[in-house]
C-alpha cells in the first residue's frame, strides 16, 4: 500500500514517471469534454473519500475531477459535518472509511492528523495540504515547468516571501530531482532549518530578494497570510519588500516563468502586471493540479512506478 504524504514517499524516479504519465494523459484528452473518462478508465470502480478541515477550491475540484476522469467516483466530506468534527478520533475515522472507500485524501491544518490517518488506514492516504507540506501542489508546479519546455535538473527556482508549507515541498522536490532553490524570506519567516539541511545543498535562504532571483529560471511566491493566521498586519509589513513586481522579474533570467499556487492577493505578494503578464503560467499551473493528481492516484494504486 502506498501513501502519498510527501514527495519522498514516492522518490525522484517515481515522480518523474508520474510527470510523464500526467503529460501524456493531458495531451491525450485535448479537446475532450471535462467529464469524459479517460479511454482506459484505469481506476474504474474505485472511490476516493475527500476530507476537508480547511476550505478549498483547487484541491476539491481537481481531485474530484481527477478520480472521475480516471473512471472512479468521489465522496466529499467537511470535517464539521462528520463525527470527526465532534470528537471521533482520526484513527477511528481512518478505520471506518477504509471499509467504505479505496483511498482517502485529507486537507488539514495539522500534519500529525495526516500521519495518524495513514497509520490506521487500510487504504492509501494522500496529503491534500497540511501546515507542514503541500506535495500535490508541487507536483502540479513541476508538471507546469516540464510542460513549458524546461528541464528540472540544473534548474534554478527563486522563492519570495513566507517560508511556508509550499516552500517546504519545493525544497524537498529540489533534493529529489536535482534542481536548486534560493528562498528570500524576511527575518522571522524563514523555513525550518531542518528542511534546508535535508535538501543536501540544493536549497539556501537569503535576505535579499534580488539575490534570490538572479539568474532564476522560475520565480515562485504564495499568499502571505494563510487562513486563520494571526498578526496579519505585522506580517504584511515584513513581507512587502519581497513583493514580486516587474523590476524583480527583470532581475531573473530573461523569459523566466512566474508561478503562484493561488489564491492570489494582487498588490500584496505580486503585482497585477506580473501575475497577469506574459511570464505568468498560473492558469496552466492551476489546471495541472488535475492532471498531476491523476498520476498521484495511479501511483497510489500501484499503476505507476
Amino acid at each position: 500500500m502506498r501513501h502519498f504524504l510527501s514527495l519522498s514517499d514516492a522518490g525522484g524516479d517515481a515522480i518523474a514517471a508520474m510527470l510523464a504519465d500526467a503529460l501524456e494523459r493531458k495531451q491525450a484528452r485535448a479537446g475532450w469534454a471535462k467529464g469524459r473518462a479517460d479511454a482506459d478508465a484505469p481506476l474504474a470502480g474505485r472511490v476516493l473519500a475527500m476530507i476537508f478541515e480547511k476550505n478549498s477550491t483547487r484541491t476539491r475540484v481537481s481531485f474530484d475531477m481527477a478520480i472521475r476522469q480516471l473512471g472512479g467516483q468521489s465522496i466529499v466530506m467537511e470535517a464539521g459535518q462528520m463525527q470527526l468534527g465532534r470528537g471521533e478520533t482520526v484513527a477511528d475515522t481512518a478505520r471506518v472509511l477504509s471499509g467504505y472507500v479505496d483511498a482517502i485524501m485529507i486537507r488539514t491544518d495539522d500534519h500529525a492528523k495526516l500521519e495518524e490517518m495513514a497509520a490506521h488506514a487500510g487504504v492509501p492516504v494522500i496529503n491534500g495540504l497540511t501546515d507542514a507540506s503541500h506535495p500535490c501542489q508541487i507536483m502540479a508546479d513541476l508538471l507546469t515547468i516540464v510542460e513549458s519546455g524546461r528541464q528540472l535538473p540544473g534548474l534554478k527556482v527563486a522563492w519570495l516571501g513566507d517560508g511556508n508549507n509550499v516552500l517546504a515541498s519545493i525544497v524537498e522536490a529540489a533534493a529529489l530531482l536535482h534542481f536548486d532553490v534560493v528562498a528570500a524570506c524576511p527575518q522571522g519567516f524563514q523555513p525550518e532549518e531542518e528542511a534546508i539541511v535535508r535538501a543536501s545543498g540544493r536549497a539556501r535562504v537569503v535576505a535579499d530578494p534580488r539575490e534570490a532571483v538572479a539568474d532564476a529560471d522560475v520565480v515562485v511566491t504564495d499568499t502571505w497570510i494563510s487562513m486563520g493566521q494571526a498578526q496579519a498586519e505585522t506580517k504584511l509589513r515584513a513581507m512587502m519588500p519581497y513583493q514580486v513586481d516587474a523590476a524583480l522579474m527583470a532581475a531573473a533570467k530573461p523569459g523566466a516563468a512566474f508561478l503562484h499556487c493561488l489564491p492570489a492577493h494582487r498588490g500584496e505578494e505580486v503585482t497585477p502586471e506580473v501575475i497577469d503578464g506574459p511570464q505568468s503560467l498560473i492558469w496552466q499551473e492551476a489546471e495541472n493540479r488535475l492532471h498531476a493528481q491523476k498520476s498521484v492516484l495511479r501511483w497510489c494504486f500501484g499503476q505507476i512506478g
